[in-house]
Formats: C-alpha cells, sequence, structure tokens
C-alpha cells in the first residue's frame, strides 16, 4: 500500500501551471506513470491498445503523447525505473499480484455478461507491468531523446535522492512515498491533467497539476522527516501493514510525543497490544538510507546530453512495429525535434 497521506498534503498543496515548471528538470516514477498510462488508455470494455501480434501500446501511447505536451512547455523530464525491491515490500507484491488475478476474472466475467463500465473497472485494477513494457518503455524514451535511469531499487527513492541534491527540480508521482524519501519537491498529476473518469462511477472530474514542498508539509504538521516516516508506518507503507485502528490523525498523535522508532514501536505493544509486522528499524532504513546512485549534476549532465531524438527510428518504432498511425507519429516526431532545437539555442545550462 502506498501511505495514506492525503489528509495532510490537501492543506499545503497548491495548483500550478505547466508554465511554471518551464527550464526544470523533473524526475518521473516511470513505473507509477506507466501504471497510469496502462489503467487509463483502454477501449470501452476495458481491453488494452494492442498492435497487430497482441503486444499491449497504450503505454508507449502514453509515454509519446504526454511527455512530448511536458517538452513543448520547456520541462525536461526523465524516468526513473524501478530496481529490485527491498526483501521488505515482498508481501505488499505477494498482495497486490493476488488481487491482480482475481480482478482479471472479474473482468472476463463482467465481459461475458456485456457489463461494460464494470468490465473497465475490472480491467483498470488488473493492471500490470511486465518485462516487455518495461523494455518498449525504454526503447521509446531513447528514440524521443529523453533520459532515463535504472534505479538499484526503488524508483520513487532515486527521484527523491536526486531534488534533495538539486540535481532535478522535483520528482513526479502520485505516491506520496516520495515525501517519507525526503524529496524536497513533488509534483502531483504530471502526467494525468485533463478530465479523468473515476473508475466504478459514471462521473469525470477535472485533475489539475499540483505541487507539494516538504518543507511546507512539515512546518504544517509539526514533525521532522522521521517522525513522518513512523507516521506513514502506523498508517501502513509498502513495507509494513501499519497498525490497526490506527489512522493518519491518531499516528500525527503518536510521532508527535516520542523520540526514536523504538519508542513508537513501545507505544504501539502498551497502548494496542499489538506488534508491527516488520522490524521497525529496517523499515525506517528503507526510508533513510535507500538503495540509489549516487551522481552529480555533473554525472547527470552528461548522461542527459547523450540523449538526442531519432526521428527515422522513432516512426518506425511506432508506425511499423506497433501499429500507430503515420501521420500522427510523424507529428509528435516533428514537436520532440523543434524543441530540441528550441532547447539547444537557450543552452544546456538553463534546461539542467
Amino acid at each position: 500500500m502506498a501511505v495514506d497521506l492525503g489528509k495532510f498534503v490537501a492543506e499545503v498543496k497548491k495548483a500550478i501551471e505547466f508554465e511554471e515548471l518551464a527550464g526544470k528538470t523533473v524526475a518521473i516514477d516511470a513505473f507509477n506513470t506507466i501504471y497510469q498510462f496502462l489503467s487509463i488508455i483502454r477501449q470501452p470494455d476495458g481491453s488494452p491498445l494492442m498492435d497487430s501480434k497482441g503486444r499491449v501500446t497504450s503505454h508507449l501511447s502514453g509515454l509519446l503523447y504526454r511527455t512530448t505536451n511536458l517538452i513543448e512547455y520547456g520541462i525536461s523530464p526523465v524516468f526513473i525505473f524501478d530496481g529490485i525491491p527491498p526483501e521488505l515490500k515482498r508481501k505488499t507484491l505477494e498482495a497486490r499480484a493476488a488481487r491482480r488475478v482475481v480482478a482479471e476474472a472479474e473482468w472476463e466475467r463482467a465481459k461475458a455478461s456485456g457489463m461494460l463500465a464494470e468490465a473497465r473497472a475490472h480491467a483498470v485494477a488488473s493492471t500490470k507491468i511486465n518485462k516487455e513494457i518495461v523494455e518498449s518503455s525504454k526503447q521509446l524514451l531513447e528514440l524521443m531523446g529523453v533520459p532515463y535511469i535504472q534505479a538499484p531499487g526503488e524508483g520513487e527513492a532515486q527521484a527523491a535522492h536526486m531534488a534533495r541534491k538539486g540535481i532535478v527540480y522535483a520528482s513526479a508521482s502520485q505516491d506520496y512515498d516520495s515525501f517519507l524519501f525526503g524529496s524536497d519537491v513533488v509534483i502531483r498529476n504530471f502526467t494525468l491533467t485533463g478530465k479523468r473518469r473515476l473508475p466504478k462511477r459514471n462521473m469525470t472530474v477535472d485533475v489539475k497539476l499540483e505541487r507539494i514542498f516538504l518543507k511546507d508539509l512539515l512546518e504544517n504538521m509539526g514533525i521532522s522527516l522521521k517522525q513522518l516516516i513512523w507516521l506513514g508506518m502506523l498508517v501502513g507503507t509498502d513495507f509494513d501493514s501499519g497498525i490497526e485502528k490506527v489512522g493518519p490523525k491518531t499516528a500525527l498523535k503518536i510521532v508527535r510525543d516520542v523520540k526514536s522508532v523504538r519508542e513508537v514501536e513501545d507505544y504501539v505493544k502498551f497502548k494496542y497490544g499489538v506488534s508491527f509486522d516488520a522490524d521497525v528499524e529496517e523499515v525506517e532504513n528503507v526510508f533513510t538510507h535507500p538503495d540509489v546512485v549516487d551522481m552529480s549534476i555533473s554525472d547527470f549532465n552528461k548522461l542527459a546530453g547523450r540523449y538526442a531524438p531519432n526521428r527515422e527510428r522513432l516512426v518506425s518504432f511506432m508506425c511499423d512495429e506497433h501499429n500507430f498511425l503515420h501521420d500522427r507519429i510523424s507529428k509528435y516526431a516533428d514537436k520532440l525535434l523543434e524543441s530540441r532545437s528550441a532547447k539547444g539555442q537557450k543552452g544546456i545550462n538553463s534546461w539542467m
């Protein structure tokens, strides 16, 4: 589960326009973003877009069109891919896999019954990212001239690390875990803005771009980053299940009165007579000392400088290999080249 900080974030988040991010580099949680595209870009019965060989292409559509739009705003995106997850995440991953199996069965049942709205909702819940989707995403980004980084561990941790060091301006993710990993600035709805249909409900909402500063969040809550991590552990993270009946408000009261994660553990045992389902120091360490690639701004600039769009190969990859319409892909390929040219004229230092 992703940590539940929604109430606290709502009090400090600010709606912004894409133009305010012009000239800035943003690290994007690749898996989080690809999952969004796979969930949203579907047929009425929930089936994803596919090419003539039966390969899913919903993510390619989202990556090309939405990322190109970001670049046109003068934003420099860098995608961060997950590596090997911590062992503590095993239970979470197993639970997600089990839910997907159930959702896929329900999707097939609803389709067979002609219940398209229900089928689509179950299809979204069955969304998964496999190796083929990851590799095709990386290939597309390379052809677009968009840099990506393979994190050794959690992608959110890598993005947060880069934001903390000033290598990028912000990390972009829908999950609130980015705050626990210490990202100074988090952008939400980075690739989701516009009208969006709510799952299982016949209505749409207008999704706005949001910016949250970690400093504002912590000051508003009256706690430190470590206390925020403890709060997350109490309500549940990807690495522990939390404590039943302890919600965000109660968790905030608890962490304000303790000085270490072991004191949190002792309080829970005394007050509720239960224990965490994982070693609390190990969970804390996942957030305070994550497995990341350490780099300097110079290192990153060299990496980003090696990427350039390849119009011919991009069009071939999308049209010849994956059956997208030639005219539309050519249009976006030209946009990428134009944006790259404008970026070069401004000078690389103004973009990194």
